[in-house]
């Protein structure tokens, strides 16, 4: 009998919690994002759950009105070497804006990483859309929306070509003649391109698993064009299974006329689980979820996608007003989605960051429920997997505890690892170098 399709589980390590007012809760750490020990429970947890990643979210830019995690954490690189050294087999996907970073650092950075975990480093590829992301980079202005995302693609490109500059029998360390590299499997990138212009080669050869892996976070038109056609794991978020299934079926059919193989591209909506061990127990959890979050947070967390807009200057129980002029250069995709739905429904304002700020999903509910949301999104396709994040204090251990199992016998969640590499346990193959490779160009020129 063919096999079951396989959940692909991440887990983002997001300190004090996602929301603005998580840190509140009566067993909450306030100094969670900063503190290693926190961490390091986290990722060996995930890990001995079989999970397959740790994902660290990021931004470059925060203002008083930015949520308690934001304004005080480990930059992302940083946090995951030091937890590669904790564990040995999960892998460790950071975030790092492309739209304010040099190519070659980020290059080395990664290949640093994935070196260090033994081939296990994933790159969140994201274009930063808050304005004032600028003003800490020495920029006059932010990119708009589309040229963000043609910095991208080429920023890409030349990452990845610095990852191939060694092809992979180039270091000889031949003691007895003394060659310590073959200088013929040493190349050059000699990018010119709109945005960068970059010589090469990288200081660092490439890992157990060629080239970390590739995610991206695309629901714009731009963001999702990209990203079928670029990435191996895609970051979403959904209201529903309808709008998954929606967006899964929409990005598989980009990616096949890109000429890739869809089952090699994994789409893995963000959830937060809220789990209870009877009906009155998710009730209860669900409601100290909502209670820790004032009106006013969720209007702070509600103005994020439009780029930090202020909404406290409306009246609370008047209908969501027009604000898609702060989203178009923003967060694009998240906006329109918030808009959309407050019109669709007729909601106040009021209304709209509540439900923003602490959504009621089918992840709500008993152990068994959760479980079968899981199995009714992977079978119905409208994803592949997750990325859980969690909101209440030791809800990772819940989940772990009386989830994980359910899924697991149901045979459509691994008990142990199937590789030592984070391509491995994904199941994509070891990209090819392109210099060892007849006929693929050796420079993006």
């Amino acid at each position: 009998m063919p096999q079951k399709r396989q959940l692909k589980l991440g887990f983002m390590l997001h300190g004090v919690g996602m929301g603005w007012g998580d840190w509140r809760h009566p067993d909450g750490d306030p100094a969670a994002s900063t503190s290693f020990e926190y961490y390091k429970r986290q990722a060996q947890l995930a890990e001995a759950a079989k999970f397959d990643f740790l994902f660290v979210a990021d931004s470059v830019f925060i203002t008083e009105k930015s949520s308690p995690h934001y304004l005080n954490r480990f930059e992302p690189l940083t946090i995951l070497s030091a937890l590669a050294g904790a564990t040995s087999h999960i892998g460790l996907v950071a975030t790092l804006t492309s739209s304010y970073s040099e190519p070659f650092n980020v290059a080395r950075q990664f290949a640093s990483l994935d070196h260090i975990s033994g081939g296990r480093a994933g790159w969140n590829v994201v274009t930063s859309w808050l304005e004032g992301s600028a003003t800490n980079f020495s920029k006059a202005s932010h990119l708009a929306h589309d040229t963000r995302y043609r910095l991208a693609a080429e920023h890409l490109d030349v990452v990845q070509g610095l990852w191939d500059s060694w092809e992979d029998d180039a270091l000889v360390h031949d003691k007895k003649s003394g060659v310590f590299f073959d200088p013929k499997k040493l190349h050059a990138l000699n990018h010119k391109g709109e945005f960068f212009q970059v010589k090469g080669p990288l200081n660092i050869a490439r890992s157990a698993q060629g080239q970390p892996v590739i995610f991206q976070a695309g629901a714009s038109e731009d963001g999702k064009n990209f990203a079928s056609s670029r990435a191996d794991a895609i970051f979403v978020h959904h209201e529903n299974l309808a709008e998954g299934k929606a967006y899964y079926r929409d990005i598989k059919q980009r990616a096949a006329g890109f000429g890739r193989d869809p089952d090699k591209l994994f789409i893995l909506p963000g959830i937060r689980p809220v789990i209870g061990s009877t009906e009155a127990e998710v009730e209860r959890k669900y409601r100290d979820f909502a209670n820790l979050t004032s009106i006013e947070n969720a209007l702070s967390m509600l103005g994020r996608p439009f780029n930090d807009y202020d909404f406290l200057q409306h009246d609370l129980d008047a209908s969501f007003p027009d604000v898609s002029a702060h989203g178009a250069n923003s967060n694009q995709s998240t906006s329109r989605k918030i808009l959309e739905t407050a019109h669709r429904e007729n909601l106040t304002l009021r209304e709209v960051a509540l439900h923003f700020a602490t959504p009621r999903t089918e992840f709500v509910g008993t152990a068994e429920q959760v479980a079968d949301a899981f199995q009714r999104w992977l079978e119905e396709h409208g994803s592949d997997g997750f990325v859980v994040n969690v909101s209440l204090p030791k809800e990772l251990e819940v989940f772990v505890e009386v989830v994980i199992p359910i899924l697991q016998a149901r045979g459509i969640f691994r008990t142990e690892y199937e590789a030592e590499t984070f391509r491995g346990n994904l199941g994509i193959p070891v990209p090819s170098n392109r210099h060892a490779v007849p006929g693929v160009a050796v420079a993006a020129e």
